[in-house]
């Protein structure tokens, strides 16, 4: 038995900021984010909205697309950087919206390869056979961690996120393979500092800005640069495959450089790779789930075709998925 994704979805605050926005509020301009990163405008949240709010409108269009009923949800996933309380799961909070009073649920934290890392749990627990499905959701508002005076943080991130339902497959369709990593010798290079156990909140955590993202950019970059690159290029070794057998390669959305070099290493064309960092930024967990909707909503996958996923994150963290696809 394997599992296999029936239905996608996005979300995506209404406000939007643009690179010329930026220009007004920190030492930078348009051709300096766009020329970096690739990034032109990104979404951001309105006030009082939160990742629960955007898991539950994901959530909501996941069972009308595949017509059903909260009741017939066994699991809910949610993978985020930013929940709306320490304490309490925001995969709970979106059970609760939607009423699905017979799943239960969980948060996964690893960043922007968060959205991979669930697919996996799902995956295992519906080819277990203990669970008919899993709605799978990657979401984050990251606009409520990131220093608006900090140009380096601040043009890349937007808020957003997707998901998908997960059901059982007796065929061939469905997740075939992944990898995934973890090393956590890299976290002191991407990460907020304050409001965990190490440093909680205090006057001097918040006078020094540590409740927002801090990262070294260089390190993060050459990282990612190799690791997202290498582990896409490892997949599709391990399972004797080439670029030229893929229809599709979704990359987390983090900077077009590292996009372009992961590419390459698989030896894709440029139209087998899909890239909207330039709308959105980095949607952290969000990325992948959110343009793997914009594939389905555009026709840019079929039944039978071989889609390849891969993302990198802090902690450090990073993997890869194949997918054979079916009919959502």
């Amino acid at each position: 038995m394997k599992a296999k994704v029936t239905a996608t979805a996005r979300y995506l605050p209404e406000r939007v900021l643009t690179n010329f926005d930026l220009e007004k509020m920190v030492d930078t301009n348009n051709e300096w984010i766009r020329s970096r990163t690739g990034i032109e405008t990104r979404h951001l949240v309105s006030e009082g909205e939160a990742t629960s709010d955007m898991g539950t409108n994901i959530a909501m269009q996941l069972l009308e697309k595949t017509g059903k009923s909260p009741e017939d949800i066994d699991l809910i996933l949610v993978a985020t950087s930013t929940p709306d309380y320490l304490v309490c799961a925001t995969a709970a909070l979106i059970q609760n919206n939607i009423g699905a009073k017979n799943a239960w649920g969980f948060d996964i934290a690893a960043a922007c390869s968060g959205f991979i890392y669930a697919m996996e749990t799902g995956t295992k627990m519906v080819e277990s056979g203990r669970y008919k499905n899993a709605i799978v959701i990657g979401a984050d508002t990251m606009s409520s961690i990131i220093d608006y005076t900090d140009r380096n943080t601040c043009v890349i991130f937007g808020d957003g996120g997707g998901g998908v339902l997960l059901e059982q497959s007796d065929d061939e369709i469905g997740i075939l393979d992944s990898i995934l990593h973890t090393d956590g010798s890299g976290s002191q290079y991407l990460n907020v500092p304050a409001g965990g156990s190490a440093h909680p909140a205090s006057k001097d955590t918040i006078e020094n800005r540590m409740h927002y993202v801090h990262q070294d950019g260089k390190t993060v970059f050459k990282f990612a640069v190799k690791n997202m690159a290498d582990v896409s290029k490892q997949i599709l070794d391990q399972n004797n495959l080439t670029g030229d057998d893929l229809k599709l390669f979704i990359p987390h959305q983090a900077n077009r450089r590292i996009i372009d070099a992961a590419a390459k290493r698989c030896g894709l064309a440029e139209d087998k790779v899909l890239i909207n960092i330039n709308k959105y930024g980095n949607t952290t967990a969000g990325t992948i789930p959110i343009a793997l909707d914009e594939a389905v909503e555009t026709n840019r996958l079929q039944k039978g075709d071989l889609l390849l996923l891969a993302a990198f994150g802090g902690g450090f963290t990073w993997g890869s998925m194949l997918i054979r696809w079916g009919d959502a």
